[in-house]
């Protein structure tokens, strides 16, 4: 790859499109900035709203709270503290700046006021839309396929806003051509300066969240289980900071974290394995942003084809790419970093997705353990082979194979996923 080419630009762009920063879980986020635009354009408190969301959205809002809201939960929560208290011009931040004063309002108005929920019947996985209304006059936002992404606005029957690229992401870069050796060979020589504010922030951010939910009461505590059982062994603590800023997160910690491919938790688990790691090994900060990177883009790649959202666990993407950008730490060429992601993906493709939720903390462990046990296979000359199960030759086809198996032949566990989350109470 030549350096500073239209593909560097491209890799460069990907990064500081998926790296932004974010509070709290992303889907009730996107929700709540909905929400507040609707808001925003209506020019009044509303008197309602409909909200009209798939299916997948309702099974990544329903258990997770929502920050910044007193511990509150689900669609209705979120719609709440977009209306009462968000600020659209923050967009995943959108709750960053609500008062004190303002949680309690925000709980009367979701008591208060009717907030009416209605599954999209269409094809999107990913499909928001919200309408508020106030005496005769309405506003309506619709965010489809990503969680910033407004494709319409309308208001009192006049559409102020029309995307032409509502189906198809052109106004993101380009992720279909990523490969591991590129994105390796990307890596090795990028000048640091033209990515090191995303990744820098990654690390500050990321380290932030995850240190509060060692330290604080959070979720399940999946981190503090795992070293108060396990010792802090770098390998325990690779899989319990991961582990750690997911509960914090989850829980409604009000620190923001930096999302990848959408998600906190996938940017929490591609890269605070790889900073554990880092310190443990005394590199140099040059070595470690080069690392996160890595991660940060295997895991981009892997989730190109799987989608922003489905029946697959994102962590177990995330887990593997850890143990890349744990191989390149450890002075791994290609080979390595291969072989490091396909053994993993050999044994962790199976975890499914079933919401975001405190147990999100547990399979970002597991999912960092096959990162690790998959090079240490490396390691000791170990390898799962093609034709091994979904396993094929050659990383990428691996990746795709994955990506097909999560995309087309998890639909309908999916479906069944959110038939029964939506029957438990």
């Amino acid at each position: 790859m030549q350096i500073k080419s239209k593909k560097y630009w491209d890799y460069v762009s990907i990064l500081k499109e998926e790296l932004v920063p974010a509070m709290g879980c992303t889907e009730p986020i996107a929700l709540a900035y909905a929400a507040a635009k609707a808001k925003e354009v209506l020019g009044v408190l509303p008197s309602g709203s409909r909200v009209a969301v798939s299916g997948n959205i309702i099974k990544n809002v329903k258990s997770v709270i929502v920050p910044n809201t007193g511990g509150l939960k689900g669609i209705e929560a979120a719609v709440a503290a977009g209306i009462i208290a968000g600020n659209p011009s923050k967009t995943l931040e959108v709750l960053s700046d609500i008062k004190e004063e303002d949680k309690p309002r925000i709980q009367d108005y979701r008591e208060t006021h009717d907030i009416r929920i209605i599954p999209y019947e269409g094809d999107l996985v990913f499909y928001i839309s919200v309408t508020v209304y106030a005496g005769n006059s309405y506003a309506t936002v619709v965010i489809e396929d990503y969680h910033t992404n407004i494709v319409y606005i309308e208001k009192d029957g006049n559409a102020l806003f029309r995307s032409e690229a509502e189906l198809n992401n052109v106004n993101l870069t380009d992720r279909g051509a990523l490969n591991v050796e590129e994105i390796l060979a990307f890596v090795d020589m990028v000048d640091l300066t033209d990515i090191a504010d995303v990744i820098g922030r990654q690390i500050e951010y990321n380290s932030a969240i995850a240190a509060d939910g060692m330290k604080n009461n959070w979720g399940a505590n999946i981190g503090k289980v795992l070293v108060n059982t396990y010792g802090d062994d770098v390998k325990i603590r690779a899989k319990a900071m991961a582990a750690a800023g997911s509960d914090a997160r989850m829980g409604g910690c009000e620190k923001p974290v930096i999302i990848l491919s959408g998600s906190g938790n996938q940017s929490l688990t591609a890269s605070l394995p790889v900073i554990e790691y880092a310190k443990e090994l005394k590199v140099s900060q040059d070595k470690l942003f080069r690392a996160v990177a890595l991660a940060d883009l295997i895991t981009i790649h892997q989730k190109t084809s799987v989608g922003r959202l489905s029946a697959f666990c994102g962590a177990v993407s995330a887990g593997c790419a850890a143990g890349a950008g744990i191989a390149y730490l450890c002075n791994g060429d290609y080979d390595a970093i291969a072989h490091t992601v396909v053994n993993a993906l050999a044994i962790v493709s199976g975890i499914v997705c079933d919401g975001a939720k405190s147990s999100c903390a547990a399979k970002i462990a597991s999912a960092v353990d096959a990162g690790l046990i998959g090079f240490s296979m490396y390691q000791s000359g170990q390898e799962f082979c093609g034709g091994d199960g979904i396993i094929t030759k050659g990383v990428d086809n691996t990746i795709a194979n994955v990506g097909r198996m999560a995309s087309k032949g998890m639909r309908e566990t999916d479906s069944e996923i959110i038939k029964i989350m939506v029957e438990c109470r």
